[in-house]
């Protein structure tokens, strides 16, 4: 198989999100668990934009030892220094350097022409070639523009000396078809896109990051750039749990493999989620307190005589103990009579269906009813249940 290298952007792109900024030590802790996690790339900051993210690349690039450490650089000489700097005592030096090239962003952001801004990437990359063995070029804002322009831009990168490319989804404007789409159109038109492992990276403005994400791999990507439980910017990058789950579940489809060890996904997710002050929502997929729980009657017999039935994966697949039956109004006597076993509490046969008519009526009045709940159910006298 294929290998997809996982470049996470949480320390970058992802503490740029409102309320997310980490300390010095915070980011280290993060950095660490990455690497336990098995990122390929840590995209450790952006150097120039102030002392802090400086000394963050500077010190986790001097204690990663497994996973390789970049910074971003606009197509700026004084980035690319920053950049250089920073980096200056890594082994493998990698340097990420972007520029626009939507129309909008060219008009509006940049206010270069088109023909300006192929120069800027050419000159920036070339002169962080004296530099970076590995040079990693992002045409920002790619899937908003012209592709016969973005094709130029991206074939004179490659001839300048960039050795990945990444077209980007930066306000996550695209569906799944158009995204890939404009990998295998940039494949095809770019003479020299042999030479380059290309990458993608996904925002959810709609929804669809892991969706175009996958795509993207579908149609030649070998890099995905993703955040631990999708924080970033507005409605969050590509989750990096999502992409890394489904391309192992679903090897069948895309064919590939990465070097995820997926039992950290668990423990990255809450670190992140704590060190950020960044709850994870309760539906949200392969790492949501809901992830693994089930309430319905249906679903838990279902889960109970073979778990495969309602679970596509084990809990253990990413570090969990197990799944959780959850009690209420909508459970069935099979989950009751489990989750009484499990606390010790054993409710002969011909009491089964007096104790589920108490649990229901107590169910009826509460949401969920808890493992305390159901000890003091039993205890209070109105079943014969024994413990």
């Amino acid at each position: 198989m294929e290998k997809v290298e996982i470049y996470d952007t949480t320390l970058r792109d992802g503490e740029q999100s409102p309320g997310c900024s980490l300390t010095h030590d915070e980011k280290m802790r993060v950095a660490k668990q990455l690497e336990r996690l098995g990122v390929d790339v840590i995209e450790a900051g952006f150097p120039a934009s102030s002392p802090d993210d400086f000394k963050a690349v500077q010190a986790i690039a001097g204690a990663a030892r497994h996973s390789t450490v970049t910074g971003l650089a606009r197509c700026v000489r004084r980035d690319i220094d920053a950049c250089r700097e920073a980096l200056k005592n890594t082994e493998n030096p990698r340097i990420h350097v972007f520029i626009a090239t939507s129309p909008v962003h060219m008009a509006s952001k940049l206010k270069k022409k088109p023909e300006e801004v192929i120069d800027m990437a050419v000159e920036s990359v070339k002169y962080a070639g004296r530099f970076f063995p590995q040079i990693e070029f992002s045409a920002e804002d790619a899937s908003r523009s012209d592709p016969a322009f973005l094709a130029k831009v991206v074939d004179a990168a490659i001839r300048a000396g960039a050795t990945v490319i990444n077209l980007p989804d930066t306000v996550g404007y695209a569906t799944p078809e158009e995204f890939g789409g404009m990998f295998r159109y940039i494949r095809d038109h770019v003479s020299a896109s042999d030479r380059v492992r290309f990458s993608c990276h996904c925002h959810n403005d709609l929804g669809m990051a892991t969706a175009n994400t996958l795509a993207a791999v579908e149609a030649g990507a070998r890099q995905v750039e993703c955040t631990v439980n999708g924080v970033g910017e507005r409605a969050g990058n590509v989750a990096l749990e999502e992409v890394g789950v489904a391309l192992h579940v679903r090897r069948d489809v895309f064919h590939t493999d990465t070097r995820l060890n997926l039992k950290e996904i668990t423990r990255t997710s809450r670190l992140v989620s704590k060190l950020m002050h960044s709850p994870v929502q309760a539906n949200k997929a392969i790492v949501g307190a809901n992830a693994f729980a089930h309430e319905a009657g249906i679903h838990q017999d279902g889960v109970l005589k073979n778990p495969k039935t309602y679970e596509i994966m084990s809990p253990s697949m990413i570090g969990l103990d197990r799944t959780r039956l959850v009690l209420g109004k909508h459970s069935g006597r099979h989950a009751l009579v489990e989750k009484a076993e499990e606390l010790g509490i054993h409710i002969p046969a011909e009491q089964v269906n007096t104790c589920f008519k108490a649990f229901k009526e107590l169910a009826d009045r509460k949401k969920t009813v808890s493992d305390t709940d159901l000890i003091d159910l039993f205890r209070g006298g109105r079943s014969t249940a024994s413990m």
